[in-house]
């Protein structure tokens, strides 16, 4: 399976940025071959959202996209094995929330995940330092934990998630849920560049990059971009092909090295 952190530093230290498309699991069409397209269009990483019923860090678009997946019957087993049938040639990470991953059974889940091919896990609402038997068991089975880290979190606290962070740590652009901003505030620049003393991890910028220009303007200061809500409205409202354009665009916009 592809290394999560290898394959980014790899984009950086040639001289690239990231593009890491988010795209909802389960979703009526988020299907093997729309996986291997994203690869097709020059993604690093893709990351795949596992439905929740009360998903607390996402904004309208991908609530609706969620909340579409849970009544197509999407479970975290069909959408790890719709990752497995893809079968990519680079890093696949899934970000769910606490709740399905403990029903599931952490190392079900994990088990499950590794055999899909997966090689990393956000989890956003589970605190990182109430995540000690999480970590513990994502590192038992080689599976990257990915930390989130938010405008306006403590010294401390920035440097107790860049140490339990594997794979990239991600940088909340904004305050707030996710979706797409009219502009991309100061405070992505500002927590980059205070993690960027604590870790040599790829840092990623997520929630609010809503254009490719905005992406272009994150790659002047993090490793990568990564987006979520401006392509997932494409498919809620049925454009497959507009959703696959942008994401093109979305990575000609930042560079490859």
């Amino acid at each position: 399976m592809p290394d999560l952190e290898k394959a980014l530093r790899s984009r950086r230290d040639g001289g690239g940025r990231a593009f890491v498309p988010y795209v909802t699991g389960g979703f009526p069409g988020v299907d093997a071959a729309l996986l291997r397209s994203l690869q097709d269009a020059g993604a690093d990483a893709v990351e795949v959202g596992i439905p929740f019923s009360d998903p607390v860090m996402d904004g309208g678009v991908i609530q609706e996209a969620s909340r579409l997946a849970l009544e197509a019957g999407a479970t975290p087993s069909r959408i790890l094995e719709v990752i497995a049938e893809a079968s990519l040639d680079l890093p696949v990470a899934v970000m769910t929330y606490v709740n399905p991953i403990y029903r599931h059974g952490f190392d079900t889940f994990l088990n499950e995940a590794e055999e899909a091919g997966v090689v990393g896990v956000i989890v956003p609402d589970l605190p990182v330092d109430e995540g000690g038997d999480w970590l513990e068991k994502c590192a038992d089975h080689d599976v990257a934990s990915v930390q989130l880290a938010a405008p306006g979190t403590s010294d401390e606290r920035l440097r107790l998630i860049a140490e339990a962070s594997h794979g990239f740590v991600y940088c909340v652009a904004t305050y707030g849920v996710t979706g797409m901003r009219g502009t991309i505030e100061d405070t992505g620049r500002e927590l980059v560049e205070r993690l960027r003393p604590l870790t040599g991890l790829p840092l990623l910028l997520g929630v609010g990059v809503g254009t490719p220009d905005q992406a272009a303007q994150v790659g002047t200061y993090a490793d990568g971009a990564i987006v979520g809500s401006a392509l997932m409205v494409r498919l809620v409202d049925g454009d497959r092909a507009g959703f696959l354009d942008l994401a093109s665009r979305f990575r000609s916009a930042l560079p490859t090295g």
